[in-house]
């Protein structure tokens, strides 16, 4: 039997030298990867053999972006719009990353969602979807794309877990249960592949402004509802740079900023008396609005 002769897709990034793929890329974290790999690619005289697929709900601010990078960078992005929650719209984007094929690979699996509130109160459908996208969807990209990562010189994997993974937090009881799978996948990924080509990082930032706060917090409530201080938030330039030189580095997790390192070290350290007293004194009723 012939082979299939190869579409004009799969041709296109058959040929790339290097494959980047983002999800989550409309903004925050993911919109500053694509940024930063693109300034990558340029400084490495590569930009043209570099392809950046860029996935998320948002098909305006994606093709926007891809545009930019292109037109600044002269870089191939192409924008893939993908619901990650929705099962049939992540079975049509999994044919077309099964087709990748290049000698330096990269997924960042970005896409995550929240919600703040207690658990009796939350939305059943809400539930499933943030099971979906912080759980299913990075597990699906991530067995996809790894018979081509392995024949790829050299592949990374950068998964986006949070300060939450190792911590169980009021009102944010899904959220943090999600990234603590990330975080432990990441681990037990990374030790299957020792000896390949392949480096997993599990990236654990704290509280970053970014649009996803807006989208955790539930209707009726203020953006006060979620306490951080401000001393505690990381920037996100911090949190990219960093985690594309720990992913470099073959580093097993990276914490951003010193405070975010000596928080996830007490964590990790203390006994669970003491982070379930703490927690248990954490500032959690939810503020509504004036007009509820």
């Amino acid at each position: 039997m012939l082979a299939s002769t190869p579409n004009a897709w799969e041709y296109k990034y058959m040929l790339a030298e290097e494959t980047i793929v983002i999800t989550g890329a409309s903004s925050g974290f993911g919109e500053a990867f694509a940024e930063e790999m693109a300034k990558r690619a340029v400084a490495q005289n590569r930009a043209q053999s570099t392809r950046i697929l860029l996935i998320a709900r948002s098909v305006n601010k994606l093709q926007t972006l891809a545009n930019k990078l292109q037109e600044q960078y002269d870089c191939c992005a192409e924008a893939l719009p993908c619901d990650l929650a929705s099962k049939e719209q992540r079975t049509q984007l999994l044919t077309k990353l099964q087709a990748l094929s290049s000698d330096s690979m990269w997924l960042i699996n970005n896409a995550g969602l929240g919600d703040y509130g207690e658990f009796i109160t939350a939305e059943p459908e809400r539930n499933t979807q943030m099971l979906e996208v912080n759980i299913t969807a990075p597990v699906e990209i991530t067995r996809c794309m790894l018979p081509a990562m392995a024949k790829a010189k050299k592949a990374y994997i950068i998964n986006i877990a949070s300060l939450a993974a190792d911590l169980a937090i009021p009102d944010f009881a899904m959220y943090a249960a999600s990234k603590a799978f990330v975080a432990s996948f990441s681990e037990a990924l990374r030790l299957e592949l020792k000896k390949t080509n392949i480096h997993v990082t599990a990236v654990c930032p704290g509280p970053v402004h970014t649009a996803f706060g807006d989208v955790a917090r539930r209707s009726g409530s203020q953006k006060k509802e979620v306490p951080f201080r401000k001393w505690f938030y990381t920037s996100i330039p911090c949190v990219v740079t960093g985690a594309i030189k720990a992913v470099l580095s073959n580093k097993p997790r990276f914490y951003p900023s010193f405070k975010i390192r000596m928080a996830g070290l007490f964590v990790r350290c203390a006994p669970l008396w003491l982070l379930r007293a703490i927690m248990g004194r954490r500032p959690r009723k939810a503020i509504p609005t004036a007009e509820s």
